[in-house]
């Protein structure tokens, strides 16, 4: 059995990054914006910036069935966290799911944490798609 390929997300890094540009947004890659929960450094894959305004934007690419699929309640917590930390200035974040493995993308779009986490009006949980769309509109 050959090893996952797991170095996905510079792949949908660069999915995202045209829509952020048409849409009016500068960004920044691979940014530290704090510590996670439970120690660590808490990298954000994109930051979006508009006018005074900062958006986190993390993403996770599900290609065939695995572990991402279970990491998304961890990174909406850290998330929430990073955006009510406010020494980032950011106001809102995004979680976007690409690829066509996940069996739980419904659930987590269509709010399915919302029971179990609070704030999470703090984080959209949205496809790839959905992302591109906001985005090249301006909208974050």
């Amino acid at each position: 059995m050959s090893p996952r390929d797991t170095r996905t997300g510079g792949v949908l890094e660069n999915m995202i990054l045209p829509s952020l540009k048409k849409g009016g947004y500068q960004y920044k890659t691979q940014v530290n914006i704090g510590q996670r929960i439970g120690g660590g450094r808490h990298m954000a894959d994109v930051v979006a910036y508009k006018d005074s305004e900062e958006i986190l934007v993390s993403l996770k690419w599900q290609q065939t069935s695995g572990t991402a699929e279970q990491k998304v309640p961890f990174e909406v917590i850290c998330l929430i966290a990073a955006v009510e930390d406010r020494t980032n200035n950011a106001k809102k974040a995004y979680l976007v799911l690409g690829g066509g493995g996940w069996k739980l993308r419904e659930f987590y779009t269509g709010g399915g944490l919302d029971k179990y986490i609070n704030q999470t009006e703090l984080i959209e949980i949205v496809t790839l798609e959905e992302f591109v769309a906001i985005a090249n509109n301006g909208s974050l």
